[in-house]
């Protein structure tokens, strides 16, 4: 008789040393090393064990198997085997279990070879020699059963075929998937490389000029073929994108095309764009400025710029244009195409994230080259923000070698301290702090320090580490909008020229954001606690009924695998389904006292500090200091660098001086250890993603968005305009975060809300509409995993150390939380705004 085991179960096998390997590879298959054994024959060995009992060692035994060969069995197992005792689960020893595992693996010095884990099995003052008894009735009864199984093979073997059938069709069908999904990438793969090789790089020659207020500069493009859009490029000491002509100098370029009458036409059709650039008042800085005409025809246009300042100054500029084959909308459309498909890859993990950005930008680096603008390789190089890279990197490096000195343990027992062994106080403490320092210093810096520190207070507690970063990262987002320095988009805000002259400035801005936050805060901590009411935050099961539920899994298998054709095999079943049984009622028993645990309070939480304590504790002092110091100097400048100008150091300098620093007084010997702790996938998906969103951009679809946005605002009636602007870049701003990054959105709506609000017909004032902007770009970070920097750097902290969470599963808990948020943010904005009239 045969006790089947054809599934995947999962066997631990231990290996041995090297020699060992060599000496067990001529005994065993592969198969057999990978834990799937096939058909594994027990009773027939017992059967048989009268015939090869002389012929082996005393204290030996063999156990015979369809994928392993016969293996030597170690002397501790004595050779007293008792059948029924094992099919029951039962022995004499006391201390014998229903949790008694099935089998279990060992290893010499020169084979493995596998033990049934059953102390009833041994009786050491018992030898084979002196249970002649014993011996007769298991050999008889292990001769009926291998008789009544070889008499009924034909009907056992046609159901097992079934099995295997069915087993092989479901692993043809996932085969056949992952064939399929690896053949199509490839072949997107190839398409977008062939179409980015078909076309070369748009490299214009650029024209210099210059222009005064009495000397203006004109040109003619006359080889502008059948084309519909008309790309200029500008370089000057320009301020911005938007200017009010009664208080500032500025250029003025004028683009015009007159369409000659035809057969469709009777008159002369001419169309004319005017674009304003702000002049910078010291002439110093050389910004590229950027814009898109649709034209009518392919009849010769006209470029005209003209300079409009205070004095007889001479403006240098200079410029290139460039025609693109393809229209606005059908841009826009390749580009949601492309962002969509990037989507896909991420929420259904196909593949990494890295390697999906890394495809987008391939698909959009080959549409721009199909529409006529393929950049160059030193232009995507420049789209690429090394100053996120280089503040991630050096921040990587310096908590690499803080881990080293046992900070982050002590952390998580002082915290479990002041929540005197409760979790939630503890969890509401952690994402306080977290939202408070996300205020001062950068999101990403926030996480990347507390990120270690939850997930080993996590351990220590038995806690679920995910659902609490993810409750951390949501609060770290939400305290970044709450002053100015807190989150890039309101960097992007205060730094802007022309919203400063409308009172925007550092202070305004972030005593109105902090009101808001703390509103937001208040009212986010119950909600995170309904949206967590039904979520284990402990661990889900312990490892004792992780291996129960492995038992029963295995027992319940085999019985299942036994045809009962005849009395003894319907006995043998319904013992084996008896052991399942007691062994689920164990199981049932063990989770109600391990809910019970964790449903009350820890009431001996002073006893455990006091373990703890003595268990996690500050292991190099020295090092501590060394690391703490250079923190310290790393996070002050960091403040300085936000409100004293002078300092000539961006972020990014500042954490890579750090990392140098901590390095030589750390004194690291072995430095591939601390490259190792550095997440470079992470480094590669922000690099690929900011590839990604400046080829979208160039798409335009960004400028797309904002200007669809100021059309929907134009058509509303003019006395619930102010309103319904509010709430319209409210939600398009946290969507579109959401799913795109909020710089190049912020800084691309910011000149679309000051020309509207400058615009006579619309009469809006720009505090509002700047306000919902900052306050959806910083919430709509939390709706998806890549909508905020802070998110994917903690994922891929967690990712290293094991407890990787998924888009959808921060989905679940961020998308609500967006939601939640964004709207007692949208009625703060209603209420001061359109109820108390704080618009000046």
């Amino acid at each position: 008789m045969y006790l089947e085991n054809k599934s995947n179960l999962e066997i631990e096998m231990s290996q041995t040393s090297a020699q060992g390997h060599q000496s067990r590879n001529s005994l065993r298959s592969p198969e057999a090393v990978a834990g799937n054994f096939g058909e594994l024959r027990l009773l027939q060995g017992i059967s048989e064990r009268g015939d090869t009992q002389k012929h082996q060692p005393a204290g030996q035994c063999v156990i015979h198997t369809d994928d392993f060969v016969p293996v030597r069995q170690e002397n501790g197992f004595r050779n007293n085997f008792n059948a029924v005792n094992f099919l029951r689960g039962k022995g004499n020893s006391a201390n014998l279990t229903e949790r008694s595992p099935l089998l279990r693996f060992s290893q010499d010095d020169s084979i493995t070879y596998m033990t049934v884990h059953e102390p009833s099995f041994v009786r050491t003052e018992e030898p084979w020699d002196n249970c002649c008894m014993d011996n007769e009735r298991r050999y008889r009864l292990g001769s009926e059963v291998a008789s009544l199984s070889r008499s009924n093979s034909s009907e056992k073997y046609e159901t097992l075929e079934n099995l295997n059938r069915s087993f092989r069709l479901t692993s043809s069908i996932k085969c056949c998937l992952r064939v399929s999904k690896v053949v199509a990438m490839f072949a997107i793969v190839v398409l977008c490389s062939l179409f980015f090789s078909m076309y070369p790089d748009q490299d214009n020659p650029w024209r210099m000029l210059a222009v005064s207020p009495t000397d203006s500069f004109s040109m003619n493009v006359t080889d502008f073929r059948d084309n519909a859009l008309l790309k200029l490029q500008v370089a000057g000491p320009f301020a911005g994108r938007v200017v009010d002509s009664t208080t500032q100098e500025f250029i003025l370029i004028q683009v015009e095309q007159a369409e000659e009458p035809g057969q469709r036409r009777r008159r002369t059709q001419q169309v004319t764009h005017n674009w304003t650039i702000p002049l910078h008042s010291e002439r110093s800085d050389q910004i590229l400025s950027t814009r898109t005409f649709e034209m009518l025809s392919s009849d010769p246009i006209v470029i005209t710029i003209q300079a409009f300042l205070q004095d007889n100054d001479v403006v240098p500029l200079s410029m290139t244009h460039q025609p693109l084959y393809v229209t606005k909308e059908t841009q826009v459309a390749i580009a949601g195409i492309i962002l969509a498909g990037v989507y896909v890859l991420i929420i259904f993990e196909i593949v990494h994230r890295s390697l999906a950005a890394m495809l987008g930008s391939l698909a959009a680096l080959a549409a721009l080259a199909i529409i006529g603008d393929r950049p160059s390789l030193v232009t995507v190089v420049e789209w690429i923000d090394y100053e996120t890279l280089a503040l991630l990197f050096g921040m990587m490096v310096l908590v690499a070698i803080f881990s080293e000195t046992g900070f982050f343990d002590y952390c998580a027992v002082k915290a479990y301290q002041l929540s005197r062994g409760r979790v939630w106080p503890m969890i509401i403490i952690l994402c306080l702090i977290a939202a408070i320092l996300s205020a001062f210093l950068d999101n990403v810096t926030t996480m990347m320090l507390f990120t270690p520190v939850t997930i080993r207070l996590c351990e220590v507690l038995n806690l679920d580490p995910r659902h609490v970063l993810i409750a951390e990262v949501i609060f770290t987002n939400i305290g970044g909008a709450a002053t100015a320095v807190g989150d890039p988009p309101n960097v992007i805000i205060v730094s802007n020229q022309g919203l400063r002259k409308e009172g925007i400035d550092f202070a305004s801005f972030t005593g109105y954001m902090f009101l808001g936050i703390c509103l937001v805060l208040l009212t986010s901590f119950p909600f995170l606690r309904m949206l967590y009411w039904n979520k284990k935050l402990y661990n889900k099961e312990s490892i004792e009924i992780v291996e129960l539920k492995h038992e029963i899994l295995v027992w319940r298998q085999t019985a299942q695998r036994i045809n009962p054709a005849s009395r003894e095999e319907t006995a043998v079943k319904c013992l084996l389904m008896q052991k399942v049984l007691n062994l689920e009622n164990l199981l049932r028993k063990m989770m109600k006292t391990f809910q019970r645990q964790i449903s009350q309070e820890d009431k001996n939480w002073e006893q455990n500090i006091q373990e703890m304590q003595k268990k996690h504790r500050i292991t190099d002092k020295v090092l501590l200091v060394k690391c703490a110091s250079v923190l310290g100097v790393v996070i002050f400048m960091f403040f300085l660098n936000s409100f004293v100008p002078s300092i000539h150091l961006e972020l990014g300098w500042i954490a890579i001086l750090g990392a140098l620093w901590l390095l030589v007084l750390a004194d690291v010997q072995d430095f591939e250890i601390i490259l190792h702790r550095v997440e470079w996938a992470t480094l590669l998906f922000f690099a690929g993603l900011f590839v990604l969103m400046e080829a979208l951009a160039q798409l335009q679809l960004i400028d797309y968005i904002g200007e669809q946005t100021a059309l929907l605002i134009k058509a509303v009636p003019e006395d619930q305009r102010l309103a319904v602007a509010i709430i319209l870049v409210m939600w398009v701003s946290a969507l579109a975060s959401s799913l795109i990054d909020n710089i190049p959105f912020t800084a691309t709506m910011i000149p679309v809300l000051i020309n509207l609000s400058q615009d006579a017909d619309v009469n809006l004032p720009v505090k509002p509409l700047i306000f919902a902007l900052a306050m959806g770009a910083c919430l709509g970070g939390n709706g998806t995993l890549i909508g905020a920097s802070a998110n994917v750097v903690c994922a891929g902290i967690a990712e290293q150390h094991g407890y990787g969470f998924s888009f959808v599963e921060f989905f679940k808990l961020g998308f609500p939380m967006m939601v939640m948020t964004c709207m007692i943010a949208m009625c703060y904005l209603l209420a001061t705004h359109v109820g108390l009239g704080w618009n000046m």
